[in-house]
């Protein structure tokens, strides 16, 4: 079994290690999309260094659709974090996947179209170019997400915690609402912006604005934990954990948390009820917890 998590600094990502993760998640944001920081090229190099002495491993978002700006600096920034050793990268666009043959980077990459990794055949394509796992497609249902586990001959990464981005523009449309209304500030991430629904009073759906454009937020964090059991019997053994709205120590203690849970699993005596009433401990009263698609009929998801 294998627990990656999101890094916001190489402080937290030495605490992360130390609480047994055993893969870090990082990246820049001019190539990877929904970072809980941008690093530099430096920044990233020292975080691998410092996972590799750990024994541990990282992986670089290269998950963005890459315009023309982008991919006339991507072959730089795939050189050198290949020359720094990173053990994965992410990938979504199928130009990047092209431009690692040409460049004859042999750095694996994991295959993460977002929304479009949907079903087993899709998988099994990239994985005969060289795709050496595939992150799914959060959208999916438990049949779903069961179904193509059990198919693949290549890992499968399923979200076990965080948010789930529910729209992306490239236009910044936060700035653009400012800039009518002439207000004078910004939409970064550190503002902590909230919208609501027009008849939900109580829904928090975070949205900030990054070189990438627009992110709006589910109102509720994913949380698998109930499910664990479920899908490691199913053949998914790659978990994920997104700290891009929980920051600092307190991200840390969930990973410490899904990193004992792991332990129960392996040495089968994992109490569901035990971790979920524990997780709930842990993550702040404005994030609901829930299971997003994975409990819904798949007939009814459009």
């Amino acid at each position: 079994m294998e627990i990656i998590a999101t890094a916001e600094s190489a402080l937290q990502a030495e605490n992360l290690l130390r609480a047994g993760v055993d893969t870090l998640y990082i990246g820049n944001s001019r190539f990877g999309l929904r970072l809980p920081t941008s690093f530099s090229n430096a920044e990233i190099e020292e975080i691998t260094k410092l996972a590799h002495s750990f024994g541990k491993k990282v992986i670089v978002a290269v998950n963005a659709l890459m315009h023309n700006d982008h991919v006339e600096e991507l072959p730089v920034f795939l050189r050198e974090i290949d020359a720094m050793g990173v053990d994965k990268i992410a990938v979504g666009d199928p130009g990047v996947i092209l431009m690692l043959e040409e460049l004859e980077i042999k750095v694996p990459f994991i295959y993460d179209a977002q929304t479009f990794v949907t079903s087993a055949e899709q998988i099994d394509f990239w994985a005969g170019l060289g795709a050496v796992s595939a992150v799914l497609a959060r959208e999916l249902t438990r049949p779903e997400v069961i179904q193509i586990a059990k198919r693949l001959d290549i890992p499968v990464e399923v979200l076990v915690y965080g948010p789930t981005c529910i729209h992306q523009s490239k236009r910044k449309l936060v700035t653009n609402y400012y800039n009518i209304v002439g207000l004078q500030t910004t939409a970064d991430k550190a503002r902590g912006l909230y919208l609501r629904e027009p008849n939900d009073a109580d829904s928090m759906l975070p949205i900030y604005e990054d070189e990438n454009g627009t992110h709006i937020f589910s109102t509720e964090d994913i949380s698998m934990m109930p499910y664990l059991a479920e899908l490691y019997d199913a053949g998914v053994t790659t978990f994920k954990l997104d700290g891009i709205l929980m920051h600092g120590a307190d991200f840390v203690s969930i990973a410490k948390l899904f990193v004992e849970a792991k332990e129960a699993l392996i040495n089968q005596n994992f109490v569901a009820e035990t971790f979920v009433n524990r997780l709930a401990k842990l993550v702040p009263d404005t994030r609901e917890l829930g299971a997003g698609f994975y409990l819904k009929n798949p007939d009814e998801v459009k």
